[in-house]
């Protein structure tokens, strides 16, 4: 597995913001419905899956992909779980916007032309975002491309020059961030390219939706791009749902959340 950011050539690098898979540290906000042994094994899941679709996508545009990763000392379970031409870049810092800005400076100091730092919760995002966000980088002139999450934040960011500001004076975990993060790129003279919105599975209600796409045929988008085909979350939902009594732990979680 590579882990020189560096890469001959290289056009856009796509770095998952990354976690390992600790239970009790790992996609905590979806405990319950699930245990937090079955959430880090899901997170497990995402992250195969969103490195399968990084591949997808440099198997259509000049693009390499990257997993900027935390905590520190955890480079063994990237490599143990994800294919060896997926790079790593440890990427632990005091708040998520220094993460942010040093995993994307890392990579455009190494060389590459532009970078794009993505989430690890949208597994079934559709690969052709990821080729529009690389495209939208190559053409000429400065500029920033974002992808707007359901919740108020942004599923990708990605940058052609190292600007900080973007990352600072931004109310992280809030339905703020996109929103300020577009007024840091008015501040900075850049232009926006925006992609479709989509949505990161961080609570119950989002891993509902999930399910409804993977098992019910249930859409997030009615029209245009359809959701990624995810084998690793899949298998993993799939033997949830029929072995553990995940739907009805669902349908009590759903239930508790209209009562509050």
């Amino acid at each position: 597995m590579r882990d020189d950011p560096g890469r001959e050539g290289a056009g856009c690098a796509i770095a998952v913001m990354a976690k390992a898979s600790i239970p009790g540290r790992t996609k905590t906000r979806l405990v319950p419905p699930l245990t937090h042994d079955e959430a880090a094994s899901l997170n497990t899941a995402f992250l195969r899956d969103v490195a399968d679709n990084l591949l997808a996508a440099a198997a259509i545009a000049n693009v390499s992909g990257w997993m900027a990763y935390a905590p520190a000392g955890s480079e063994a379970f990237f490599r143990s779980n994800l294919p060896a031409s997926i790079g790593l870049i440890e990427t632990v810092k005091p708040d998520l916007g220094a993460c942010l800005f040093h995993a994307a400076s890392s990579l455009l100091e190494a060389g590459h032309g532009a970078a794009c730092l993505l989430n690890s919760d949208s597994p079934t995002l559709p690969v052709g975002y990821l080729v529009a966000a690389a495209a939208a980088l190559a053409a000429p002139g400065d500029r920033v491309v974002l992808g707007p999450s359901t919740d108020g934040g942004y599923y990708l960011i990605g940058i052609k020059a190292p600007h900080r500001a973007l990352f600072e004076r931004i109310d992280w975990s809030t339905d703020r961030v996109m929103g300020q993060t577009l007024a840091r790129a008015n501040e900075l003279g850049l232009e926006v390219f925006e992609l479709p919105a989509w949505y990161d599975v961080d609570d119950a209600a989002a891993l509902r939706v999930l399910i409804g796409e993977l098992f019910e045929g249930q859409h997030f988008r009615s029209f245009g791009s359809r959701p990624t085909e995810v084998s690793h979350t899949r298998r993993h939902l799939g033997g949830l749902l029929e072995g553990a009594d995940l739907a009805a732990r669902l349908g009590r979680a759903q239930a508790q959340s209209h009562v509050a």
